[in-house]
């Protein structure tokens, strides 16, 4: 039976997730050459989070574990679902729809990008039509859809674009830059915002060379195409009357595709923007500086609409019913918490928080472990003898390629030799390193700090079921 909560305690939810969308890359935060007034105007609305943190920077991944509340190391979608990846989430999995479905009576809606497998346990009501590389176009197709929504029956719409992801190369001069989707047919309804090189802002992590520049372009043109659809989506609601009683997340999978950012552990792949705009009158801080992760998003969506106790109390009698098949990955309870607490204390703190990758497509296996806490970063590289295995888009990329045809020492601040061949472990202190560049995980004077994030990563391994946890005892 469905618990029914009042149409007034029965938030709508619009989940907004961009695809490899990076901190740097927004004007609310700092970010002075980019275009996104739409989405900077939800942050005037709503809660700017500082310092939000992906589990895993590669998208199938990261979604499962927004989906589920759960790392996706004991999800089961450990890396792409996709062609030959075929990586499934286990059957006992209780998703954010699934869940806002059955205990909330919600009315659950797609549209854009899905990335995820099997559709059962990522069920949503329907799908709406629209591309995901055309945000305006997916906005149109969500019309009918909001002007047809009664007072009575809260929703879930969850709107991913495939903007600013990488699309394919194209011929620049000598170079091959990539277009990150700015084709003609990505532009239908679309006022292009186009960008020249000189105007871009690179970030300090990677060279400030012609050929990134070019790509950072295309890449700030793809940006500034996803805040224009996100726009119409905004004006939609406010037409329907729907805005004020809708709690709206935007966030990105994983940090921009360029080296030392998706598929990587590094600050760039994991430190991402996240906005949160709560129903009228349920927030009282504009910006919260809190270490929140994307594992805790599903079980803060469903505090904030009343119904993460019923939540657990679900995911804990299907523990108990699987505890014979599922043992080694069910969890009687979500592996994150709620940060609904940030919205009205600006004081808000979380000491600690993980992240966790092990494939990005099939053939990429380098499983890392990493704790974040308020001043330092641990990873832990398990495979670390193997080369560490570069996303082809990456590697092909013209930034990547042209450091390559130079045959320097460094790609932007860090040395080649430590791109491609990781140590086992990486210890950084992001308040006066926040480039990751001075390891100190052999340093004597950082010995008993090593320690003790070692033992606190093993206890997490444990704590949340990981296979990869029979790796510690070699240590």
């Amino acid at each position: 039976m469905a618990f029914r909560l009042s149409a007034q305690q029965s938030p709508n939810i619009v989940f907004i997730v961009s695809d490899d969308h990076g901190t740097d890359d927004l004007a609310c935060y700092g970010n002075k050459s980019i275009h996104t007034p739409n989405l900077d105007g939800l942050a005037q609305e709503g809660v700017r989070f500082n310092r939000a943190y992906a589990t895993s920077a590669s998208c199938t991944a990261s979604r499962s574990t927004l989906l589920s509340g759960i790392y996706n190391h004991a999800n089961g979608l450990y890396g792409h679902m996709h062609h030959f990846h075929h990586f499934s989430a286990y059957e006992h999995i209780q998703s954010l729809p699934v869940l806002l479905k059955e205990l909330g009576d919600y009315e659950t809606v797609r549209v854009g990008k899905y990335h995820l497998h099997p559709e059962h346990v990522f069920r949503f009501d329907s799908l709406l039509a629209g591309h995901g590389r055309n945000s305006v176009e997916m906005s149109n197709h969500c019309i009918s859809f909001l002007s047809e929504r009664t007072a009575d029956q809260p929703f879930l719409l969850y709107y991913c674009t495939e903007d600013p992801h990488r699309s394919g190369s194209i011929k620049a001069g000598t170079d091959f830059v990539d277009t990150f989707g700015n084709q003609k047919e990505s532009r239908v309804g679309i006022t292009p915002h186009i960008f020249q090189p000189e105007e871009v802002e690179i970030p300090p992590y990677l060279p400030d060379d012609p050929q990134t520049r070019a790509e950072m372009a295309e890449y700030y043109q793809a940006v500034a195409r996803m805040d224009q659809g996100i726009g119409k989506l905004f004006h939609y609601l406010k037409s329907a009357d729907l805005w004020e009683n809708t709690i709206i997340v935007y966030l990105s999978d994983n940090g921009i595709a360029f080296p030392g950012a998706k598929s990587n552990q590094y600050e760039p792949a994991l430190k991402l923007p996240l906005i949160v705009k709560p129903q009228k009158g349920t927030f009282e801080v504009a910006t919260s500086n809190a270490l929140v992760s994307w594992v805790d998003i599903t079980p803060t969506l469903l505090d904030m609409v009343g119904l993460l106790p019923q939540a657990k109390n679900r995911l804990s009698e299907v523990y108990q019913q699987d505890t014979l098949r599922w043992d080694h990955t069910a969890s009687p309870d979500f592996h994150g918490k709620s940060f609904k607490g940030a919205f009205s204390n600006p004081n808000f703190k979380k000491d600690t928080i993980f992240a966790s990758h092990t494939f990005h497509e099939i053939t990429m296996y380098y499983p890392m472990r990493t704790i974040i806490t308020e001043r330092y970063k641990l990873i832990w590289n398990i495979a670390y003898p193997l080369p560490f295995p570069h996303a082809e888009d990456l590697w092909s990329s013209a930034s990547w390629q042209a450091a390559l045809e130079k045959g320097g020492e460094y790609y932007g601040p860090r040395p080649m030799a430590l791109y491609n061949q990781r140590p086992e472990f990486e210890l950084y202190d992001l308040q006066e390193d926040p480039l990751e560049i001075n390891n100190l995980a052999q340093k004597d004077a950082h010995v008993e700090l090593l320690s003790h994030l070692k033992q606190k990563l093993k206890a997490f391994c444990i704590a949340s079921n990981d296979p990869w946890q029979v790796k510690w005892e070699r240590q």
